[in-house]
């Protein structure tokens, strides 16, 4: 192999290229029935070796009609997400380079620019100097760090309090960590009610920033208070919304986060950068050292610096923050805040589409890049809306449920959408409605 990887990097590379040139041209939703990919290669791995432009080949042939394209301008779906230029050729350097990031020694390039990294970040949206940052796979694995934490902190206390629309992996912290969770009642906007947080016998309440369902934004402030008041640690899950606080239009909407002891924000969901970067930061570092810190004697050494694994639940990482740092440099605050601002405006032209036609409603207040909406009738006629527009493969968006009704959400994130896509996805639904 070592011979080709020239010849075979610049195949790689301008496959990588056409792809996303062409990725708009594609069916955004896979059409494949359960098992086909499987079934169109080998039960065995191969005796002999193989190029890899045979690789290339089957990628092409079997895996691409496989895939739900993330990277596709018409992904409404979820949260859109996007593997950005410099993110991606930051994953080619990530991998070639292989650094094992177990201690400060075995990488101090890898450690230092993670810490790095994480304070550009911490500055462009707005946090002060006492938050430190590390990088998680996922705000999964942040929020059930956290909640280990502060169970360590009460183990008197056996409660981990969320919102009833907070993400679900608060649920699974809780139930990962043997913890009661207690769902809290929202208002009439989908917001935690802070008199009913009850925190006096939880370890933890997780606050949301930009909810899964329909981005609402819970009281922090108020939420703070309680905490404080019963001495609980307060997490504000920021995953999808977080990287809006680089608007300064939108700070006031992340008023009181700062009051936070762990705060999660995904650049890999509206910043650019490819999975796996999601960023945890904390004011309380020393917590999470006592819950995590255990250094055998294989590993000891006389550096005299905190590792970041003594931080977090793995011992190895990824130089996941070498994307992040090249999508920043690559982009600048002022590129973001342009991509950002141009997904908000979006967001409200689509809102605006749905509140004028008759027979159409927005069901959520919209703060950020995300619409709920649905067309006037049954939650079986919704349903059956939405898999009709996503069987065209032209968009790909993806659902909910509140206020006791099935519910279709429009989220903008890629980098690539532009109004054309918008539009189309628009076109598409009133076309499919009228054909039911």
């Amino acid at each position: 192999m070592s011979g080709r990887f020239r010849e075979d990097g610049a195949l790689a590379l301008d496959w990588v290229a056409s792809y996303l040139e062409h990725v708009g041209e594609l069916p955004v939703l896979s059409s494949v029935e359960p098992g086909a990919i499987r079934a169109a290669l080998p039960a065995s791995p191969p005796d002999e070796p193989e190029p890899f432009a045979a690789v290339l080949d089957d990628l092409d042939r079997v895996l691409v009609p496989g895939m739900t394209h993330s990277q596709h301008p018409r992904w409404f779906a979820y949260f859109a997400i996007t593997g950005s230029e410099p993110g991606v050729l930051a994953e080619l350097l990530i991998a070639g380079l292989n650094q094992l990031g177990i201690l400060w020694r075995t990488s101090p390039a890898l450690q230092e620019l993670e810490e790095l990294t994480c304070d550009w970040l911490r500055q462009l949206v707005g946090l002060p100097p006492e938050f430190v940052g590390h990088i998680e796979d996922t705000a999964s694995t942040g929020v059930l760090a956290t909640a280990l934490v502060a169970r360590r902190l009460r183990p008197d206390r056996r409660v981990l309090v969320v919102s009833e629309h907070a993400n679900s992996v608060g649920e699974k912290a809780a139930r990962l960590l043997d913890l009661d969770l207690r769902k809290v009642p929202t208002d009439d906007e989908f917001r935690m009610r802070p008199e009913l947080v009850g925190a006096d016998d939880a370890c933890a309440v997780i606050a949301t920033i930009g909810t899964t369902g329909m981005a609402s934004v819970d009281p922090v402030p108020e939420i703070a208070d309680v905490c404080a008041a019963a001495g609980t640690w307060l997490h504000v899950d920021a995953a999808y919304a977080g990287s809006a606080a680089i608007l300064p239009e939108l700070s006031q909407v992340f008023a009181g986060w700062e009051r936070a002891d762990s705060i999660g924000v995904n650049p890999h969901k509206w910043l650019g950068v490819p999975l796996d970067c999601s960023v945890l930061w904390t004011r309380r570092e020393d917590a999470f050292r006592d819950a995590f810190s255990l250094v055998p004697e294989y590993l000891r050494s006389p550096d005299d610096v905190l590792n970041l694994s003594e931080v977090a639940v793995p011992l190895g990482r990824r130089f996941r923050a070498l994307k992040l740092w090249a999508v920043l440099r690559c982009y600048g605050r002022n590129g973001l805040q342009e991509r950002l601002r141009e997904h908000l405006r979006l967001a409200e032209l689509f809102e605006s589409w749905v509140r004028n036609e008759h027979g159409w409603e927005v069901t959520a207040p919209r703060l950020f890049s995300l619409v709920c909406f649905r067309r006037l009738g049954s939650d079986d006629e919704n349903e059956r809306l939405l898999e009709r527009v996503n069987g065209t493969g032209e968009v790909f968006l993806s659902h909910t449920r509140f206020a006791g009704r099935y519910q279709l959400r429009l989220a903008i994130g890629n980098f690539r959408t532009t109004e054309d896509d918008v539009r189309l996805a628009w076109e598409v639904l009133m076309r499919e409605a009228a054909l039911l």
